[in-house]
């Protein structure tokens, strides 16, 4: 039984990737007290899944963009195909976008152009930014600042920098995002983290397939799982579950502000 009732939002997850039968997984997320959930898109070609989900439920929404660790060149988006995929009522979000210094190495020129691409049709869109980095927060930043990312915000999703790089997003308007890598016992620091990130600047994720929390680490991830990330995340806080759930519930959309809720 969990123990928050207030609903919950996966602010990130991918649901044409999941291991379960799509209606299933909904199904469990549903009782698990998901209310909503928001599908990102990864790439181009699988972006009209994504579309698809969106209109077909509508609890859940989506995203366009491409991944940084997508290959450089590969149905290569510019701000004018961004913008025509974005203007759907069911798309609320430009990305996932960003930087990644881990899986890829070597000249990443590539990578900081097309990161630009995407700050350039959020703010064009008025649709906020879905942001993955990892061992690249300087120039994360650095570019969010230089194009100017401040006019339309976003989320700093599946966070796992430290402070400095967790300020200097909320300066700009951005929301941090923790996934079940919160709950993990090596994740000390990053706890730390979240332990300073204010409530109205909190948002929950899965990243399902992957990442998924304690208790169910190991297994594959799927929406449901977010409420025991939320439920860690108020412990660790000294928060009642249900003062998070709607804290987190309220940001979302207040960020996402194409997205109406729909009645449980």
């Amino acid at each position: 039984m969990s123990l928050v009732t207030t609903p919950l939002v996966d602010s990130h997850c991918h649901l044409p990737l999941l291991e379960r039968e799509l209606d299933a997984a909904l199904e469990s997320a549903r009782d698990a007290g998901v209310g909503h959930i928001l599908c990102v898109a990864v790439d181009l070609p699988t972006f009209p899944g994504v579309r698809d989900i969106a209109h077909r439920y509508a609890h859940v929404f989506g995203s366009v963009g491409v991944h940084p660790n997508s290959e450089s060149g590969v149905d290569e988006p510019d701000v004018a195909k961004l913008l025509e995929l974005a203007d759907d009522p069911r798309i609320v979000a430009i990305g996932e976008t960003g930087l990644d210094y881990y899986r890829q190495s070597g000249d990443l020129t590539w990578q900081h152009a097309r990161f630009r691409t995407h700050i350039a049709a959020a703010v064009d869109s008025g649709k906020p930014l879905i942001v993955h980095t990892r061992e690249a927060s300087a120039d994360t930043i650095r570019l969010l600042r230089e194009e100017g990312a401040e006019r339309v915000g976003g989320v700093m999703h599946c966070f796992v920098e430290d402070w400095r790089t967790a300020a200097a997003a909320m300066e700009m308007g951005f929301y941090i995002s923790f996934s079940g890598i919160v709950t993990f016992k090596t994740a000390t620091e990053l706890q730390a983290v979240a332990k300073q990130v204010p409530l109205e600047r909190l948002l929950v994720e899965t990243d399902a397939p992957w990442l998924a929390p304690v208790p169910k680490r190991g297994k594959s991830n799927e929406p449901a799982f977010v409420r025991h990330t939320a439920e860690f995340l108020a412990n660790l806080r000294n928060e009642s579950a249900e003062e998070l759930a709607a804290a987190t519930t309220r940001n979302f959309f207040q960020l996402f502000t194409a997205a109406m809720p729909v009645a449980a």
